[in-house]
């Protein structure tokens, strides 16, 4: 009898990718598919491409392509170098590029003149430093969204990861989309857009 492994790649991957970097992963286990859904069901990807910040394992890409999401209309960002081989080789035909979100600010938009509708992160934004996070929020709303694009971002916190001032000086609403109690730990999914364009109520 062949016995199956005690460890999935992903799993193993996942816990060698936090004991190298605790602060960089932010979670005990991967996002289940509860939240993986709440973080993507709203994404029409007939209104653009679509970028993600972290995937890590790849559950929201899973999601995403589930919902419909063509791997051309897909780009991955992901400072792993383990984690991004992975994915490259999982998704091909997606942009997977190995690289920190923060030198996005950096980069030009990464479906050229077509910016992306939305932006998914994985990101554990309340274990990094505040400057680093606003450049990571910045690069995303000066450089990689459409107008009326959208930013989705999950925390295990009480409170949208995003410093007051930080929203402030980008003119950025948050909006609660909802929480999944069933996560390891539980979370909430925030959507953030450019003020005068949010229409979400909570």
């Amino acid at each position: 009898m062949t016995g199956k492994p005690i460890l999935s790649s992903d799993t193993f991957n996942f816990l060698r990718a936090w004991w190298r970097a605790p602060r960089s992963i932010g979670a005990l286990a991967p996002s289940g598919p509860s939240l993986a859904r709440l973080m993507t069901q709203h994404i029409d990807h007939r209104h653009g491409s679509v970028i993600e910040l972290g995937p890590g394992t790849g559950v929201f890409t899973r999601a995403l392509l589930a919902g419909g999401l063509p791997l051309h209309q897909l780009a991955l960002v992901e400072a792993d170098p383990v984690f991004a081989k992975a994915l490259a080789h999982r998704h091909a035909g997606a942009r997977v590029l190995c690289l920190d979100a923060a030198e996005l600010a950096n980069t030009l938009p990464l479906f050229g003149e077509e910016l992306a509708c939305a932006v998914v992160s994985g990101l554990p934004l309340r274990s990094m430093r505040q400057a680093q996070v606003a450049r990571i929020v910045r690069g995303v709303f000066e450089q990689q969204l459409q107008t009326d694009g959208v930013f989705y971002q999950f925390t295990y916190g009480l409170r949208c990861p995003l410093p007051r001032s930080l929203l402030e000086q980008l003119d950025l609403e948050v909006v609660r989309v909802g929480s999944v109690i069933f996560n390891l730990p539980p979370a909430t999914v925030y959507c953030i857009r450019r003020r005068k364009l949010a229409h979400v109520t909570v």
